[in-house]
């Protein structure tokens, strides 16, 4: 884990692409409290040790299935499916059976050669339990924002304002044109490690793309408006809990949430393959 001193820092953007939204904005003074937090993503391999430990069943075995990128699937297994387990407005997104962090595309899959990718298919819940198990915690969302900013002020991403600075790919993010070709530019198609690409100013990996980060934050896009600016913590309750950082399916044309001030939500008990997290813990 990553020593992180308590700060004052500027959070939120109110950049012209900035999803309204989402409440990205306004731009705020908040201040965070000293904290310690994973300088990557939760692995394959860290989460297996829980489960040996602890035989967790996570949500997606429970449910029997979980949501996989088209493109992740063997072409014969999208057609097969294509009019029966998509999902309306989404239709890039398959319900498999059997799809779970062992088996991230599902029946016949394995992670053998991802050991050291971030873990996917876990839901809120799950990564609370680990984070329970391990003595840590989930990240707050002012939190998980300060670190990712890496001691830079108000910049776009970890590494300043520029995607590709050079020409040279900082982040997992699509390269083509989305949903049908990912070119893998950047080297990637899917995840990567969870140590792929230069650290930020905080020596932490990986806050831009690659896969979202689950937060212990409700979400609400006015919340913070009116909230104390303080160490904050979330709105008491909701409905969604808050997720960072982009994926590898973000592209400027469809997602462009790989930005740190970025945000958006989901259930708690939601997973797909593309969404992880790692873990804080107090000082």
């Amino acid at each position: 884990m990553v020593q992180l001193e308590g700060a004052q820092f500027l959070m939120g953007t109110e950049d012209d692409d900035a999803w309204v939204e989402d409440g990205e904005g306004p731009v705020r003074q908040v201040t965070v409290k000293p904290f310690y937090l994973d300088a990557t993503s939760v692995t394959n391999e860290q989460y297996a040790t829980f489960i040996e430990a602890t035989h967790y069943k996570t949500e997606a075995e429970q449910f029997t299935w979980s949501y996989v990128f088209h493109s992740l699937l063997p072409k014969s297994k999208q057609r097969k499916l294509k009019t029966t387990h998509t999902v309306m407005g989404l239709q890039w997104w398959y319900a498999i059976e059997g799809a779970y962090w062992r088996k991230p595309e599902g029946s016949g899959s394995n992670i053998k050669k991802r050991m050291d990718h971030p873990v996917v298919h876990i839901s809120w819940n799950d990564a609370i339990a680990y984070a329970r198990w391990a003595g840590k915690r989930l990240p707050t969302e002012a939190e998980w924002e300060y670190a990712a900013r890496g001691g830079l002020e108000q910049s776009r991403f970890p590494w300043g304002d520029e995607l590709t600075p050079g020409g040279k790919h900082r982040c997992n993010i699509w390269q083509g044109k989305f949903p049908d070709q990912d070119t893998g530019e950047d080297g990637y198609s899917g995840t990567a490690s969870a140590r792929s690409f230069k650290p930020n100013g905080y020596g932490i990996h990986n806050t831009s793309g690659n896969v979202w980060e689950w937060c212990n934050d409700w979400f609400s896009p006015t919340w913070h408006l009116t909230a104390s600016r303080e160490y904050p913590l979330g709105p008491e309750n909701g409905e969604r809990k808050i997720m960072k950082g982009g994926s590898f399916l973000c592209h400027n044309s469809y997602c462009n949430r790989y930005r740190v001030a970025a945000r958006t939500s989901n259930t708690p008990d939601s997973s797909t393959d593309n969404c992880g997290f790692r873990c804080a813990r107090d000082v």
